[in-house]
């Protein structure tokens, strides 16, 4: 009898676990995640709807610390560190906090990720700005997300009712890629490519993108690092070194059966058809005298 009520007991609790009832929240969680030049940026955060209601100086007050959302604080995660409107934000994870005004706020990341209104403590900050809000057309969803995305800037924007926060963010993408090719050994054949096409998108360091695409092309040539090895000879102003090669990029990609090599062949046929123009004529042979 008694094994029986157990079992029943434990049955009961078995359906009662699965038969739990999951119902809409008025603020959903979301979560939107942006790469920045080499920096991964990840806001969690929740979407409170306006529902009718005047939101900023009136739900929400004008000057008073606001979780910047609904439920637990907004938080961010930063892969690197950045700059936000001009100041230095360490890489880590923050709550983000802020303080609406009508025509200015002040955005504040926190180190307290479970702060709140009632617990928020300035002397926990690790930074704050100010940012102009704009008016923009009505907004019913809280919405945070990231815009102008660059190389190596962005914007955080903080967009409810009929206001806008636009917050400048910027990542030192160069200095981080750099430093990954002083890092990149000579055995990596695709690593030194991409240090080398990426020193040539910059048209910077361009001695260094040739030697790393040499270092590429002497482990084995492909049709990716001889093209490479090519555009940087051509940016040089070596045409009669880049052609060769760009012929020989051309050769090996028309023989591979790499499917990507048809997304490159106009641009190195064409590259190819450019360099060969710039070569220096070749000069006249001297006509001989007749002789009489």
């Amino acid at each position: 009898m008694k094994k029986i009520s157990v079992l029943m007991f434990l049955l009961c609790v078995g359906a009662s676990t699965f038969a739990q009832v999951r119902t809409p929240s008025p603020s959903p969680a979301a979560t939107v995640m942006q790469t920045v030049g080499v920096t991964d940026l990840t806001v969690k955060y929740s979407r409170p709807s306006m529902r009718g209601r005047e939101i900023f100086g009136k739900l929400i007050a004008f000057d008073k610390v606001w979780r910047t959302g609904a439920n637990q604080a907004t938080q961010i995660e930063i892969s690197t560190d950045i700059m936000v409107e001009g100041q230095k934000l360490a890489a880590g994870k923050y709550a983000i906090m802020s303080i609406p005004g009508a025509s200015e706020w002040t955005v504040i990341f926190n180190k307290n990720l479970g702060v709140n209104e009632g617990n928020y403590k300035e002397a926990e900050d690790a930074l704050r700005v100010k940012v102009a809000a704009a008016a923009v057309p009505a907004v019913q969803s809280f919405t945070i997300g990231f815009s102008d995305i660059t190389d190596s800037t962005a914007h955080l924007n903080i967009t409810w009712e009929k206001t806008n926060v636009a917050v400048k963010l910027m990542t030192e993408t160069a200095t981080l890629v750099e430093t990954s090719i002083d890092k990149v050994t000579e055995t990596s054949n695709s690593q030194m490519t991409a240090g080398a096409n990426y020193l040539l998108s910059k048209g910077k360091n361009l001695d260094k993108a040739l030697m790393l695409a040499n270092q590429a092309t002497g482990l084995k040539e492909t049709f990716r690092n001889l093209w490479a090895k090519a555009q940087i000879l051509g940016k040089l102003g070596r045409f009669a070194e880049a052609v060769p090669f760009a012929q020989k990029a051309l050769d090996l990609g028309n023989a591979s059966n790499d499917p990507s090599f048809g997304f490159m062949k106009d641009a190195i046929t064409k590259g190819l058809g450019d360099m060969t123009a710039k070569l220096p004529a070749l000069p006249s042979l001297p006509v001989g005298k007749k002789k009489k």
